[in-house]
C-alpha cells in the first residue's frame, strides 16, 4: 500500500466526518406553525412553539409533558433556571407572557415592542431582552420582578440572540446585515459591526470560552465574528433556508438548520479555521434547532407539507412568497446525534 504525506494524514484525520445522524423523532401534532425550540438540559427539557402554545417535551424519554396555551404567536422562549421562571414572545400580542418552570402555570404579561421575536435571557443582571421585528427595538425586562427596564433602539431589523454571561447580549440584525452588541446593565447598544460577505443573517449562536459568535445568513454563509475585535473571521458556506444556528462547547462544534435544502451544516475549527465538515439530511422545513450541551443531541423542529396551492388570481397575493400547507398533525421534532 503507497503512504500517504503526513499533512495528507492530518488532513483527512481533520475532516472526517463527525458521525451525526438522524436518531429519532418526537411526535407532538397539532396544528399550526412554528418558530424556535429552546433547551432547558438542567430540567431535561425542550420547548417548542407551536402556533398559540407552547409544547414542552421532556429530553430523558422523548415525550410531550405539557402544553402552555392561550398564547398569541408564539416566536421565542427563554428561561431563568435560578428564578424558576420562563418567557415566551407572543408576536402577534406585543408582550411576554411569563411562566413557572416547574408547574408551566403563567404568571403573567409584561408589554413590549411591536412583533417581539426572539427573546434571550442575560444572567448576571437577571434581565430578558425581547427584539421586536416590527419596531425594530429591544424591550429589557427585569426578569425578577417583571418591569420593563428600557426600550433599546437598534437600527434595523433584529433577528436571533446569544448572551456572554458577562453582562452582554448580542442579537443580528436583517435588514442591515450588522451584529450589535448590547451592555445589559444599561442597557444600551455599545457597538455595532458589518457581518459582510453575509447577507440577511438569522439565527445566531456563541462560544463563551474562545469568545466567537456563529450568525448564520440568506446567503449560504455562516459569518464567524471574533467578540474582542467584533470582526469576521470566516465565513463557511451552509445550506439554503437557515433560520437558527447552535453550539456545543463539548466537541467545539458549530450548526445551522438549513430548511430549505433539509441539512445540518456541521462546522468545526481545522487548523486555526472554521470550516464546514459535515452536512446531515434532516427533513425540508426543519429550519430551527436547539443544541444540548450535555447529551451533544441536535432538536430541529418540522412538519410535512402538502401540495402547493395554485397560483393566485391576478390582483390576489401576485409577487409574494407563498408556502404549502403543513399537513395536520405532522409536526415533530427531528433528534441528531451520534
Amino acid at each position: 500500500m503507497k503512504k500517504l504525506p503526513i499533512f495528507a494524514l492530518v488532513a483527512a484525520t481533520a475532516f472526517a466526518a463527525e458521525g451525526f445522524k438522524v436518531l429519532t423523532k418526537i411526535k407532538i401534532g397539532g396544528t399550526g406553525g412554528w418558530d424556535y425550540i429552546v433547551d432547558d438540559a438542567a430540567r431535561h427539557r425542550l420547548y417548542a412553539s407551536h402556533g398559540d402554545s407552547v409544547a414542552v417535551i421532556d429530553t430523558a424519554d422523548d415525550r410531550v409533558i405539557g402544553t402552555i396555551t392561550g398564547l398569541k404567536g408564539v416566536h421565542g422562549i427563554a428561561v431563568a433556571p435560578e428564578l424558576n421562571k420562563g418567557f415566551i414572545s407572543n408576536g402577534q400580542g406585543n408582550n411576554v407572557t411569563i411562566f413557572d418552570l416547574k408547574t408551566l402555570a403563567k404568571m403573567g404579561e409584561v408589554a413590549t415592542g411591536q412583533n417581539p421575536d426572539a427573546i434571550c435571557y442575560e444572567p448576571k443582571t437577571q434581565r430578558v431582552f425581547t427584539f421586536n421585528g416590527r419596531s425594530s427595538d429591544s424591550t429589557a425586562i427585569d426578569a425578577r420582578t417583571g418591569a420593563v427596564v428600557a426600550t433599546i433602539a437598534l437600527g434595523g431589523k433584529p433577528e436571533y440572540c446569544a448572551a456572554d454571561g458577562a453582562g452582554h447580549m448580542f442579537d443580528n440584525l436583517e435588514s442591515t446585515s450588522e451584529i450589535v452588541e448590547i451592555d445589559a446593565a444599561k442597557p444600551a447598544v455599545t457597538r455595532r459591526a458589518s457581518l459582510a460577505p453575509c447577507d440577511g443573517p438569522s439565527g445566531l449562536a456563541i462560544d463563551v470560552r474562545d469568545k466567537v459568535l456563529f450568525s448564520v445568513c440568506g446567503n449560504k454563509t455562516m459569518a464567524v465574528t471574533d467578540i474582542p475585535t467584533f470582526k469576521v473571521i470566516a465565513t463557511p458556506a451552509i445550506g439554503q433556508g437557515p433560520d437558527a444556528a447552535g453550539f456545543d462547547s463539548g466537541p467545539g462544534l458549530a450548526f445551522s438548520s438549513n430548511g430549505r435544502d433539509g441539512t445540518l451544516t456541521v462546522v468545526k475549527k481545522v487548523n486555526g479555521t472554521w470550516q464546514p465538515v459535515e452536512t446531515v439530511q434532516t427533513e425540508r422545513s426543519a429550519r430551527t434547532m436547539t443544541v444540548d450541551g450535555k447529551t451533544h443531541k441536535v432538536y430541529l423542529l418540522a412538519a410535512e407539507y402538502g401540495p402547493m396551492p395554485a397560483a393566485p388570481p391576478e390582483g390576489g397575493r401576485k409577487g409574494r412568497f407563498m408556502r404549502p400547507p403543513i399537513v395536520p398533525g405532522s409536526f415533530h421534532v427531528v433528534v441528531v446525534g451520534r
